[in-house]
């Protein structure tokens, strides 16, 4: 895809606004919107060129990015803005919604004669910033390939994952794993506090055996031995809170919907909820070790 191509992008808040000036970057000419002036205004800054309303942004747009909160927000903004879309525009959302609402996206931009991709993201604010995401995508391979050099400004890691969908269950389920992996990385930290044991000596030998994995390794939720971890911070969110609840809520749901037993999923998800109702909105979510060591 020629970098002269243009892109709408619609919702640049933490993430997107990031991610907008990212594709600026690359050379992309980018025109954005944002309910919020504040968010519209940074991306200005950036580079982005500010629309009037979502249908103004994509009225001649090549591709229309979505990034917004949850599922009915996605399916609102596309149901406005589709009948202004020019023939041939290809729609991306990199919102993390459920899976039901991802394929009504795909079903509305079919009926319009448009074609679609979800491709939620993982990495966080740090990785939208630093160009290094990952897209789990979902859709036709041709939409894949077309779209690929657009993902390629924003990330690192881009993933065909599948058809209409297909983007999103990757993301629900990769952040079910995350959000149990980060509790008993929490557990085992708070046994290993009654039991004398130093932070750094078990994250020296967990690191290094089968206890290793990325919430241990890269998001270790006590202070010292990662320095780049929350922890350090006092857990100012790289993935707050209520956004690990948003995605294993929705893990729950998909769970349900497709008849799948995940008991640590919803025990996880239960845990977060009582984390959140405990005063834990503005903090990260591996944070919760001071839940559990109480």
């Amino acid at each position: 895809m020629s970098k002269t191509v243009s892109i709408a992008f619609i919702g640049l808040g933490n993430m997107g606004g990031p991610m907008a000036a990212n594709l600026v970057k690359a050379g992309f000419q980018v025109t954005g919107f944002d309910l919020s002036a504040s968010h519209l205004d940074q991306a200005k800054a950036q580079g982005v060129t500010a629309a009037s309303s979502a249908q103004d942004a994509v009225k001649a747009a090549d591709v229309v990015i979505t990034m917004l909160p949850a599922g009915k927000h996605v399916l609102g903004v596309w149901q406005d803005v589709l009948a202004a879309t020019k023939a041939g525009a290809l729609l991306i959302d990199c919102s993390t919604i459920d899976v039901e609402s991802a394929r009504a996206a795909h079903a509305m931009a079919t009926g319009h004669g448009l074609t679609a991709l979800d491709a939620p993201v993982s990495g966080g604010v740090g990785g939208a910033q630093g160009a290094t995401l990952t897209f789990m995508c979902g859709g036709a391979t041709t939409d894949f390939a077309r779209a690929k050099p657009v993902f390629e400004a924003m990330g690192k890691k881009i993933v065909h994952c599948g058809e209409a969908g297909a983007g999103q269950a990757a993301k629900i389920c990769n952040n079910m794993i995350l959000g149990i992996s980060m509790i008993a990385v929490c557990e085992g930290f708070a046994l290993a506090e009654k039991l004398g044991l130093s932070h750094q000596a078990l994250f020296d030998v967990a690191s290094t055996s089968s206890g290793q994995c990325w919430s241990l390794t890269t998001y270790c939720p006590v202070p010292g031995p990662v320095p780049a971890s929350p922890a350090n911070r006092d857990y100012q969110p790289g993935f707050a809170t209520p956004l690990m609840l948003k995605d294993l809520a929705l893990s729950q749901d998909a769970a349900h919907s497709a008849g799948a037993q995940t008991p640590l999923g919803a025990k996880a998800t239960e845990l977060y909820q009582r984390y959140l109702d405990s005063g834990a909105s503005e903090k990260d979510f591996s944070g919760i070790i001071a839940m559990l060591r109480s």
